[in-house]
């Protein structure tokens, strides 16, 4: 399990690529590898890669595999690339953002970037189903790190987007100063919004399936939009 305070910066020092897979090699900050050890996990722009080799005081190597490479912007990184770290919580570890699993549930885009005064905000393109799960002043973890939905927006067809706002602090620690429109970035989905959406979706669907259709044309004939 992860927390989303994101610890450091990380570089690409090193690519292999191998049969079905692709060995990284990542430059840590000052101490960051402490104690660190050969099967512990890293959470790398918010994908859980598990650490194979370690290499003096301040490199490691993850191999990742071709699902991940596919499904996520690690297949775009080269050498000198950045991405967001931190290490596995321990037990009784303070959880500063809120607990992540280090799985990716999409992928998304920077769709526009504001700079008002002392301020960073980046508004992220949402395909559909996924905003379902995305409501303002929830949770939500973006390459890794524990933001707050400052606001957001529906469509239609189930996709949307949402705003997040950066103080500088979180700009020195983290990639985001990088990114610009069009950059990818992966989602994971504060997975109880993701349960408690699911459960209501589950009961309503239960209690009311066989007067869907009707209600959904109704719906339309009327712009309206049910979510369902």
């Amino acid at each position: 399990m992860f927390t989303g305070i994101v610890q450091g910066i990380a570089q690409v020092a090193a690519i292999t690529d191998k049969d079905g897979l692709r060995s990284f090699t990542l430059d840590f900050p000052q101490g960051f590898c402490q104690d660190l050890e050969v099967g512990a996990s890293v959470a790398c722009d918010g994908v859980c890669l598990t650490v194979t080799a370690l290499k003096g005081d301040h490199e490691a190597d993850f191999d990742v595999m071709l699902q991940s490479l596919n499904l996520t912007a690690l297949g775009q990184l080269g050498v000198g690339g950045r991405l967001n770290v931190e290490r596995a919580a321990k037990e009784g570890a303070e959880i500063g953002g809120h607990p992540l699993s280090g799985h990716v549930d999409f992928m998304a885009r920077v769709e526009a970037i504001r700079r008002p005064a002392n301020n960073h905000v980046i508004r992220v393109a949402v395909p559909a189903p996924w905003m379902r799960y995305i409501f303002a002043k929830g949770y939500i973890a973006v390459n890794g790190a524990s933001l707050t939905v400052a606001e957001a927006g529906r469509n239609p067809d189930g996709s949307g987007w949402f705003e997040v706002w950066l103080i500088p602090e979180t700009l020195r620690m983290t990639t985001f100063a990088d990114k610009g429109e069009g950059a990818p970035l992966h989602i994971e989905i504060e997975r109880q919004t993701q349960v408690m959406v699911d459960t209501v979706r589950d009961a309503v669907a239960e209690k009311i399936g066989a007067l869907m259709p009707a209600l959904q044309l109704f719906a339309q004939e009327r712009g309206l939009d049910l979510g369902l």
